[in-house]
């Protein structure tokens, strides 16, 4: 199966394309590797990837409509995971038009090259800050998401409205994935477990917002990539049910689908904290902070859907995964 995978280079997309790799399929990845975090680890997760003879790499931004039009002409791929996105809720308040640049309009380039050259699949990243200023726990597909609370959310809302158009009218078939708070070894540099690992080993405080009182919906890497794999290898099909007068988000007449993907089992912020001090083997010290704007104060994913259609069972423990990542740091930066 030819793949392209976007954001590659970055911590999803770089997990994901080893686990197609080692299946066999043939995957072209993309990335812009942009400095939104340090790169550097982003080319180490690239030249790892390289090794693969079914892999090939190139530095593009999807804004660059041009360049991702040739893509598709030269590459003709039979499905599309799209996980290249500029991410970060708090980065999003200080930046918001960036978020514009590549969540919409490079989505929406993705999009109609998937119409013109007939994907099979367009697996799409969205995320949990979705469900904003919601606090009916746990977070359904079937709820209403009409009030995010940050340009990152509100982006990738409209990411989800924008696949369903397309979904409609040019019958393309396309399933959003929302994530919750992806974590583990090869992680995002700018996440919470990255800082709160690199600022203990050294001795720093660490900022807890919310005044600790946080619960999240911490995903283990390998449950994640699990995921999108299950929901990639299906297209997604009409729901024949549905009906407008009461109308489902989760689905459509048309092949749109939109699935959670979390542990479903939320943790505390100061329990999480808690396992990560046991792997390192030393205590943090805490900097209690307020909530910050854009910042949910919970999470909690209601997988059913997910687990119902694809027999998802995500099966990580928070205190294994850390360990596990806390192991791949140490290795990582030799210390």
């Amino acid at each position: 199966m030819k793949i392209l995978v976007t954001g590659s280079a970055g911590f999803i997309g770089s997990m994901l394309s080893f686990k197609l790799l080692d299946r066999g399929d043939e995957i072209l990845g993309i990335d812009n590797h942009n400095n939104y975090y340090d790169p550097k680890i982003k080319e180490v997760r690239m030249k790892r990837l390289k090794k693969y003879s079914n892999y090939k790499h190139l530095r593009i931004d999807l804004a660059d409509k041009k360049s991702l039009d040739e893509i598709f002409i030269n590459y003709k791929p039979q499905k599309v995971v799209n996980l290249a996105a500029q991410a970060g809720v708090r980065y999003s308040i200080q930046n918001p038009l960036a978020y514009i640049n590549s969540n919409i309009l490079g989505f929406t380039h993705i999009l109609e090259n998937c119409r013109i050259h007939k994907v099979e699949h367009l697996v799409y990243a969205s995320t949990s800050s979705v469900y904003g200023a919601n606090t009916k726990m746990p977070f359904s597909e079937h709820d209403n998401i009409n009030h995010p609370l940050s340009v990152y959310a509100a982006s990738k809302i409209s990411n989800e409205l924008i696949a369903h158009a397309y979904s409609h009218l040019y019958e393309l078939s396309t399933t959003g994935l929302r994530f919750f708070t992806v974590y583990g070894p090869w992680g995002r540099p700018d996440m919470a477990l990255f800082k709160f690992t690199e600022a203990i080993l050294n001795n720093k405080p660490i900022d807890v917002f919310n005044n600790g009182k946080h619960t999240r919906d911490f995903t283990y890497i390998d449950d994640i990539v699990e995921g999108v794999i299950k929901t990639l290898d299906v297209p997604a099909t009409s729901n024949r049910d549905w009906k407008s007068d009461i109308p489902d988000p989760a689905s459509s007449k048309a092949p749109w689908k939109i699935y959670n993907i979390g542990n479903n089992k939320p943790v505390k912020l100061m329990d999480y904290i808690d396992a990560l001090e046991k792997a390192l083997g030393k205590k943090a010290k805490i900097n209690f902070l307020p909530l910050q704007p854009g910042d949910v104060a919970d999470t909690y994913a209601n997988v059913d859907n997910l687990s119902r259609k694809f027999n998802y069972k995500p099966s990580t423990s928070v205190n294994v995964g850390v360990s596990q990542f806390v192991k791949w740091y140490r290795d990582y930066y030799q210390i």
